[in-house]
C-alpha cells in the first residue's frame, strides 16, 4: 500500500484531501503546524506530524520516520489581502517552505508531488474564460509565491527525477466534514453574519456583469479533493501537464450566491451593498477541460449542494 504526505492536511481543504486519499486506499501522513488548521478536522486513520515546513530539520525527520511515496503540498499562508502587509512572512511560509520540502523529497528519493496552487497567479485576467495558457500576472505576494512554487517544482523536475503537477484552485466552497473558517472567504463571512443575526454584505454592484456584482467560479471542496487523488494516481503511472485549472467553466455572481443562500438557509435577507473593494476583478471563470481530459475530472456538485453542505458544517 502506498503512503502520501499531505502538508496542511489539518486545514479545511487539506483534511478533505486526506479523507479522499484514505477512501482510495492510500495511507496518509499529515504534516501541519496547526496555525490555521485544527487537529479535529483530520479524519481517523492518518498519521500526524505537528511542525512547520520552515524547519528543514523537522521536515527531514518526517521523511526519515515514514516511508513516503508522494506528496500533496497544500500547506502555506493563504490570505492574499493580508500578504500585502506581510510579504516576508508570506514568502517564508510559501517559498522557503517549498524549497525545504523539495530538498527533503530529493534526499529521500520521493519523486511525485501534487502542488496546491491558486487562481491568484492570474491576477485580473483579460479573458472571459481562463485556461492554462492565460498569462499569469499575480497582484499580491500570495499570488507571486504560488507562481514561484510552480516554478520551483518545474525547475526541480528538470534537475532531478520528479513527477509533478500543480492544481490551480478558484473558489473552493462546501463541506463534507471540516468547515471553511477563513475570515475572508464569502461563504463563511455570510454564514457568520446570518448566525449572528446581522446582514451580509456585497462589495460593489456596478460591475460590468449581468447583475452588477462580481462573477466567480465556485467548486465544491470534495470535487477539489477528488482531483488530487486523480492527479496522484496519474503521476504514479506517468506524467501530467505542469498545471491544471480546477474550474467549473460556469460563473456565479455574488448576488446569485446570496439569493440561493437565503433559500437554502431559510433566512430571508437583502444584503447590504458596500463600495467595491479596490482590485476586485469583475469576472474570473476558468475552463476545466484539461483536467477533464487528463484526470477524468468533472465537478459533481450544484450550487445548492455547495451552500447546504457549507451551511450545515458552519452550524455544528
Amino acid at each position: 500500500m502506498t503512503t502520501w504526505l499531505v502538508t496542511g492536511g489539518a486545514g479545511y481543504i487539506g483534511s478533505h484531501v486526506a479523507r479522499h486519499f484514505l477512501a482510495a486506499g492510500i495511507e496518509v501522513v499529515v504534516l501541519d503546524d496547526l496555525s490555521s488548521g485544527d487537529r479535529s478536522f483530520m479524519p481517523e486513520g492518518v498519521l500526524f506530524e505537528q511542525g512547520t515546513l520552515v524547519d528543514a530539520a523537522f521536515v527531514d525527520g518526517v521523511f526519515a520516520r515514514h516511508q513516503i511515496d508522494g506528496v500533496v503540498h497544500l500547506a502555506g499562508y493563504k490570505y492574499a489581502g493580508v500578504s500585502v502587509q506581510r510579504p516576508l512572512h508570506t514568502y517564508e511560509q510559501n517559498v522557503t517552505a517549498t524549497v525545504n520540502l523539495l530538498r527533503a523529497m530529493e534526499a529521500a528519493g520521493v519523486a511525485s508531488i501534487v502542488f496546491s496552487s491558486s487562481a491568484a497567479v492570474y491576477g485580473t485576467p483579460s479573458v472571459d474564460l481562463v485556461d492554462e495558457s492565460t498569462a499569469t500576472n499575480p497582484e499580491s505576494p500570495y499570488g507571486e509565491t504560488k507562481l514561484i512554487g510552480e516554478w520551483l517544482i518545474a525547475d526541480q523536475a528538470r534537475a532531478a527525477t520528479l513527477r509533478h503537477t500543480s492544481l490551480r484552485y478558484f473558489n473552493v466552497v462546501g463541506s463534507d466534514g471540516a468547515p471553511d473558517v477563513s475570515p475572508y472567504n464569502l461563504f463563511p463571512l455570510v454564514f457568520r453574519a446570518l448566525n449572528a443575526g446581522t446582514v451580509p454584505k456585497i462589495f460593489g454592484d456596478t460591475y460590468a456583469t449581468p447583475d452588477g456584482t462580481c462573477v466567480r467560479d465556485y467548486v465544491h471542496v470534495t470535487d477539489v479533493a477528488a482531483a488530487h487523488v486523480a492527479a496522484a494516481r496519474a503521476l504514479e503511472s506517468g506524467t501530467l501537464e505542469p498545471v491544471y485549472n480546477l474550474g467549473s467553466g460556469t460563473g456565479l455572481s455574488v448576488r446569485q450566491i446570496m439569493d440561493e443562500m437565503a433559500v437554502v438557509t431559510g433566512i430571508p435577507f437583502e444584503p447590504k451593498v458596500d463600495p467595491a473593494r479596490p482590485g476586485d476583478p469583475a469576472r474570473i471563470v476558468a475552463s476545466g477541460e484539461l483536467a477533464a481530459r487528463d484526470l477524468g475530472w468533472d465537478p459533481q456538485h450544484t450550487l445548492t449542494d455547495m451552500i447546504a453542505s457549507a451551511w450545515n458544517a458552519s452550524r455544528v
